[in-house]
Parts: C-alpha cells; structure tokens; sequence
C-alpha cells in the first residue's frame, strides 16, 4: 500500500511510503479527515538520521495490525522535522508536560484542532520497563478519547494555556515544575 507521503519532497515522509499505515503529511487535509471522523491526531515526528525513529518504524508502523489499530482509531500525521520545525518546536514544547524524555520519534496525541493531550517519544512493540507496549498506548489513548473525552479536552486545554502564558511571560514569570504537572494532569 502507498500512501499519501509517496509524492512528498521529504526523503524521510517517503521512506514511510510503503508502510501500512495511512499516513498524511502535515497540513490542513489530516486536521479535516480528524474532524469529519471525530477521532483524535496521532502526529510522528523525525527525522531521516534518527536511530530510534528508525526502529519504531520497523517495529510498529511496519506492522499491519499496529497500522490497522491507528488507521482505525486516529488520522496519522507523519511530520519531517527538518522541514516543519516549528511544528516540532510547539509539540515537543507541549510533550514536555508529559515527560521529562524528549526527543524522538516524537509521537503526540492531539484533537482535531491539534491540541495535545498526550505524548512521549519511543514506544516499543511489547512492553519493557519502564515503557509501556506501543499498542498498549494507543489502546489507552483511544479509551480516553471515547471514554473520558472531556478530561482529554481539559488537559489539551491546560496545556496549550500553560504554553501561551510562557510564550507572553517573562522568565520570572514561567510556569514551575508543579504548575506544568498540574496543568498535565488536568
């Protein structure tokens, strides 16, 4: 199956071409598709020399029922963050409000307006301590989108207030660590 990233620029959106998944590459056609299916964005971003972007490429979004899962409960954005780093900027902002291990694969969890409510970096395919199993994750992500929605919400909320109060603050005035962690369990 080649999807949508087959006719990028990007050599790093191309060599997801040929997986199962049915990726779209950043823009408006993913965050409309999210919002006429009701269904939340999982948004992956890398980059063409990253190790470990590689490897949860291989392990996860290689595998038809890893792909079948996310095809059916999420709109998949794959994002080359050498070519959108200001979509990797403002994630990766808003992953830190979930964990302290950033870097990438980045993977975010967003509503259909491109709110996160949830993120972290590498997943693997089984679960390893301390990591949960990739699928495990989208499990308990779909399950708050359908189950706890409005929670969801809020925490997509707090976050995205808590970064736009830092953006207009100055630095005496940033939010601390307590702050963020209130805002991410909101």
């Amino acid at each position: 199956m080649t999807n949508r990233l087959a006719d990028t620029l990007s050599p790093y959106l191309r060599a997801h071409a040929d997986n199962p998944v049915d990726w779209y590459p950043w823009g408006p056609e993913a965050f409309a598709e999210a919002q006429r299916r009701d269904v939340p964005l999982m948004i992956s971003i890398g980059y063409s020399t990253c190790h470990w972007c590689h490897v949860m490429a291989r392990e996860s979004f290689a595998d038809p029922e890893t792909a079948a899962l996310i095809d059916r409960d999420f709109v998949a954005v794959k994002v080359d963050r050498e070519e959108h780093p200001d979509v990797d900027g403002a994630y990766m902002a808003a992953a830190s409000a979930f964990t302290q291990n950033l870097g990438w694969p980045l993977t975010v969890f967003t509503t259909p307006r491109g709110r996160a409510f949830y993120a972290g970096t590498y997943w693997p395919p089984e679960a390893r301590q301390p990591m949960p199993a990739f699928r495990d994750v989208l499990a308990a992500v779909h399950e708050a989108w359908t189950v706890r929605r409005g929670q969801a919400e809020e925490s997509a909320d707090a976050v995205t207030d808590a970064l736009a109060r830092a953006a207009t603050s100055t630095p005496s005035d940033l939010p601390d660590a307590a702050a963020i962690a209130a805002a991410a369990g909101a």
